[in-house]
């Protein structure tokens, strides 16, 4: 990944010992003030690469993402998980920050990277990256020469997401007035999503959802649903602390399947 750097800088550098200020264009979706510098949190881990060299993967895999993968603000940057890294699916949507340098061709810089897929067969803590991410973690002009190599090591750790949107909610094509289920994208924040709750309208009351599978909520309540819904999502982080908000009317009277509805909410970072 190449960090560029302001040239007056790099002259003024030449002539005093100073800080290099540098910016990086590709850490678009997370929050480096929730990022501790101290070395003790980076972690070791193992990767590999699939899709096309130059591709996000498979688009959506097992968090069912679809095609959103490969546009901003993801753009291609995410990864598979190994079972601790997807966790059953909790794991979609978490962002790390991953670096090599222990291959020639690594550059030693961090990429950040989304889960939006499972590894099965892989170890506990692997990253099975998108073929853009792996070759980001490259020298310039060596990306094919570190994907050549098929498996690296690296070192990870989490960070704060922070997408720069609203929480993106695209209903399932099975759904219906009966049953109800939604895949869940763009949450904010370094904690997971594990409660998501349904209240119909003119009712108080809040109704569990599950997880169906990966980033997709289910309720199957068996009778007439009542529109518009609104929506209550929580979200745990590793301390134990937890964060819920509310999407008021969020899914409107008259829902398609497969209708794509952006939110006015998210997570504080």
């Amino acid at each position: 990944m190449k960090v560029h750097t302001f040239n007056v800088v790099v002259l003024y550098c030449m002539l005093l010992i100073c800080t290099c200020y540098c910016f990086n264009p590709k850490l678009s979706f997370y929050n480096s003030s929730k990022v501790d510098a101290n070395a003790e949190q980076w972690q070791p881990a193992s990767a590999t690469w699939y899709g096309p060299p130059d591709g996000a993967g498979t688009d959506g895999g097992a968090c069912g993402y679809g095609s959103s993968v490969g546009n901003p603000p993801l753009s291609k940057l995410v990864s598979a998980g190994g079972p601790n890294i997807f966790n059953n699916g909790e794991g979609c949507g978490a962002c790390y920050e991953v670096k090599c340098t222990e291959n020639e061709a690594c550059s030693g810089e961090t990429v950040t990277v989304m889960i939006s897929d499972q590894c099965p067969g892989c170890p506990a803590t692997h990253f099975d990256l998108s073929g853009f991410a792996f070759g980001s973690l490259a020298k310039p002009g060596q990306q094919d020469n570190l994907r050549n190599a098929g498996r690296i090591n690296l070192q990870y750790q989490r960070v704060s997401c922070s997408f720069g949107q609203p929480i993106v909610f695209t209903i399932d094509n099975g759904a219906n007035q009966y049953y109800f289920a939604t895949e869940i994208e763009y949450e904010n924040g370094e904690g997971n999503l594990v409660d998501v709750k349904l209240k119909q309208a003119n009712q108080d009351s809040w109704i569990p959802m599950k997880r169906l599978w990966g980033a997709r909520w289910v309720l199957n309540l068996g009778s007439l649903m009542q529109p518009p819904f609104s929506l209550k999502l929580t979200e745990t982080s590793a301390n134990g602390s937890s964060k819920t908000i509310e999407a008021n009317n969020v899914i409107p009277a008259g829902w398609q399947p497969g209708q794509v509805i952006r939110s006015a909410i998210n997570f504080n970072n």
